[in-house]
């Protein structure tokens, strides 16, 4: 059997991993702070709360001894919206820690005990919002332009270690997480299903591709914010910022 790690594996888009992986002769296992919901396949579970790096550093030895893995998703991923000066300074430090320091460490450690089999694809999940700016998120969308730019500087590293890396640029999903975060008087029906963006991110990743940004929309979205980012990031103000719940 083949093994894939999927962090935030126990619901959204980390879950519609798992459910993707399941079928294709992987067994999972699952890093996240909560307990998988029964109705998702089995996995093993590992609990730990990527906002405390004592409590990542405590968990990494039982991570590495579960591998070695052929499939790396780190997916888990937290976001905070608001104006910047009324969200703690706590809250971005867990969106920093989380988004983006627990992804590096943990992609560094297991390529340091080889924990990957040659041939393994590793998926960094970033965000849409790597290509435009995104008021109102500003440390979310900080940290996942962050990793963006860490997982194609670990590329060569993985590569000589016969490992592949994905970036994936989802945008907005269909999720309980989303939806808390989202606007007022948001239409949920406009966001991708976490199922099919999930779907699309694994052919690319299976396919050796470096980036995977799901849907004909969002890639649009993507040229767009190279393309017109002035004009795309006052979009998003008037979408997202001036929207947002007080």
């Amino acid at each position: 059997m083949k093994r894939a790690l999927v962090t935030g594996g126990s619901a959204g888009l980390g879950a519609a991993f798992a459910r993707r992986l399941a079928p294709g002769g992987f067994d999972i296992v699952i890093l996240d702070r909560h307990q998988p919901r029964p109705a998702e396949p089995h996995a093993d579970f590992l609990q730990c709360d990527l906002a405390s790096r004592s409590e990542l550093d405590r968990t990494l030895p039982e991570l590495i001894a579960a591998g070695p893995y052929d499939a790396v998703i780190l997916n888990a991923g937290i976001s905070a919206t608001g104006r910047f000066e009324a969200i703690s300074a706590q809250t971005h430090i867990d969106v920093l820690r989380v988004n983006t320091e627990a992804p590096m460490v943990i992609a560094a450690r297991l390529l340091e005990a080889g924990a990957l089999n040659p041939g393994a694809m590793m998926v960094f999940v970033s965000s849409l919002s790597h290509f435009t700016g995104y008021p109102g998120a500003a440390s979310y969308a900080a940290s996942k332009d962050a990793l963006a730019v860490y997982a194609r500087s670990l590329r060569k590293v993985a590569r000589s270690c016969g490992v592949t890396i994905t970036v994936a640029f989802p945008g907005p999903l269909r999720t309980d997480h989303a939806e808390m975060h989202s606007p007022e008087g948001a239409d949920a029906g406009k966001r991708m299903d976490p199922d099919l963006a999930a779907g699309l991110i694994m052919g690319d990743a299976l396919a050796g591709r470096k980036h995977s940004i799901p849907g004909r929309g969002n890639r649009l979205v993507a040229i767009a914010g190279r393309v017109m980012p002035k004009s795309m990031t006052a979009l998003m103000r008037r979408l997202v910022y001036q929207r947002l719940r007080p």
